[in-house]
């Protein structure tokens, strides 16, 4: 069992909690994610990114937007309580040197994992900067933790609420054309990612994307998480989650994506409901 030890509501429906989990805390490298089972009747298994660690609390944090109903389940849960199975740290660490110049591109929910890199790349001796971008205000998350970590962080927003009115991609072409970043690494939405990369390719720029594929068994022996990558098969599980994003066949995974969206747009409706419902009554 691994009991939460801290919750936070991030926005109307993205979380934080942090997890007792000290040998995943202290293995943990950026760029790796977990497995989770919530236990009971809830046997559904949920990739998470791990947005940062604390070896000497011995906790790691995850930030997960509530989707299904498993992840509707995961934000019911509070304090004290317990996560039934926790798996990792799995897939491979991000590539973590000294480029130079390091843009981190975050869209949504993207920005949590995005975290862990933009700091382990400072660490590094890189100059970074950071573009995060929603869909509005309310939905831009962990500002004030990437402003600790980077040397400029860029805002943007698409209805214009806060920050600049703009896609990710137009101060990250901005950026390729004026300060000519050595690394791009783009977390966020499959189509946020995709146009990411079609912006950098031009330049010549290493581009590093984090996939979040449809995941089940987290070790590569299920196949439900491959993707095209140069023409070739990889398994985001073993493989990634991290790809060449000039490499990623985006259609195709964007399509495989869709899969079982109307069950989660289904069940995000039905649970949604039901958690207005209990925070009514409370």
């Amino acid at each position: 069992m691994n009991r939460i030890v801290r919750k936070e509501k991030l926005s109307a429906e993205v979380f934080r909690i942090a997890v007792e989990a000290p040998e995943i805390a202290a293995a943990r490298k950026p760029g790796q994610f977990v497995i989770i089972q919530l236990g009971g009747d809830v046997n559904e298994r949920i990739p998470l990114t791990i947005a940062d660690a604390d070896a000497g609390a011995k906790t790691i944090t995850l930030v997960f937007q509530a989707v299904g109903e498993s992840t509707h389940r995961l934000a019911a849960l509070g304090v004290g309580d317990s996560i039934e199975n926790l798996l990792g740290p799995l897939g491979r660490p991000t590539d973590i040197e000294k480029y130079g110049k390091v843009a981190c591109v975050g869209g949504g929910i993207g920005v949590a994992p995005l975290y862990p890199i933009a700091q382990g790349m400072k660490n590094a001796g890189n100059e970074v900067k950071v573009i995060m971008g929603a869909r509005s205000r309310g939905l831009i998350i962990m500002e004030a933790e990437m402003r600790a970590v980077a040397d400029d962080v860029i805002v943007v927003t698409d209805d214009g609420s806060y920050g600049r009115k703009a896609l990710v991609t137009a101060p990250l072409k901005e950026l390729c054309e004026q300060w000519r970043p050595d690394c791009v690494v783009a977390i966020g939405p499959p189509v946020m990612m995709k146009f990411a990369a079609l912006a950098t390719k031009p330049y010549g720029i290493r581009t590093i994307v984090s996939l979040n594929t449809i995941m089940i068994d987290g070790t590569g022996m299920c196949g439900g998480c491959r993707v095209s990558v140069g023409g070739r098969t990889k398994f985001v599980c073993v493989d990634g989650p991290e790809f060449d994003g000039h490499q990623v066949d985006w259609d195709n995974m964007i399509l495989r994506l869709g899969s079982y969206k109307p069950q989660e747009q289904e069940a995000h409706h039905r649970c949604h409901g039901l958690m207005k419902l209990n925070e009514g009554e409370a």
